[in-house]
């Protein structure tokens, strides 16, 4: 299913895929989606036999455990024809990454009904005001996900343009990679808290009062390297998903 062509028809169940790390670390990342989905009025499931997509494994090389999870992950979503994720990086790996595996696959076929938060609710939907008001100044990290491989960027920069008394402010280099990448951050750690580094003194240069995006993976990578330095005593912005913000 191309996201260029395919439409919501009202009232079509639309299930939610939430990462493991949402689920376990940022469960007001799900909440928010639900309270969102619940305000547009479109009905949202939450299927609970759902686990992880398979990426950790996949990044790391283990294919067999990969399309194991894929496998599950197709045998729980198989039913929906729209499934959305508030994470860049989860929804590359349905989306794009389980073809991967195998391009006639179960979890490929359905990988294609995969959308991040914002690319289901600008591009499938076609809203782009969702209702929120958020008075506050706003910075976006785009993550690497979501911008390169499923090219998200437009429609959560144009939701926030939509939120009422929202003032936005650019990320100087937004593109640039946070430093996280899963297993990176831990085999080159290194290289990960200086990349982040570089990120959190863009993200402060802003003056905005919160950072937000649409993977929580990175908002955790740069929420704790402010906070491993917190004492600089530099003030930093506050650190919302993009769901949060939408659901405000």
């Amino acid at each position: 299913m191309d996201a260029s062509s395919a439409r919501y028809v009202a009232g079509e169940r639309v299930a939610l895929f939430l990462p493991c790390y949402c689920d376990v670390l940022f469960p007001e990342v799900g909440q928010a989606c639900v309270a969102l989905f619940e305000r547009l009025g479109i009905p949202l499931d939450y299927p609970m036999a759902q686990t992880c997509c398979g990426q950790p494994a996949f990044n790391a090389g283990h294919w067999s455990e990969a399309r194991q999870l894929a496998q599950r992950f197709a045998g729980v979503f198989g039913d929906y024809r729209w499934i959305v994720v508030p994470s860049g990086s989860c929804g590359a790996m349905a989306r794009v990454f389980y073809s991967y595996l195998d391009a006639r696959s179960a979890p490929a076929q359905v990988g294609e009904r995969v959308y991040d938060l914002a690319s289901f609710l600008v591009t499938v939907v076609g809203r782009t005001d969702v209702g929120a008001r958020f008075p506050h100044s706003v910075t976006y990290h785009d993550g690497c996900h979501g911008r390169r491989e499923l090219r998200s960027t437009s429609a959560a920069l144009a939701l926030l343009r939509e939120v009422r008394e929202l003032e936005y402010v650019e990320l100087a280099d937004m593109g640039e990679c946070c430093g996280f990448g899963g297993t990176f951050s831990v085999t080159f750690d290194a290289l990960s808290a200086s990349m982040g580094a570089d990120k959190c003194a863009r993200i402060r240069a802003t003056g905005a009062e919160v950072l937000t995006s649409g993977d929580a993976s990175c908002l955790m990578q740069i929420a704790g390297l402010f906070d491993a330095a917190a004492h600089d005593a530099q003030p930093h912005p506050r650190i919302l998903h993009l769901a949060e913000i939408l659901a405000a």
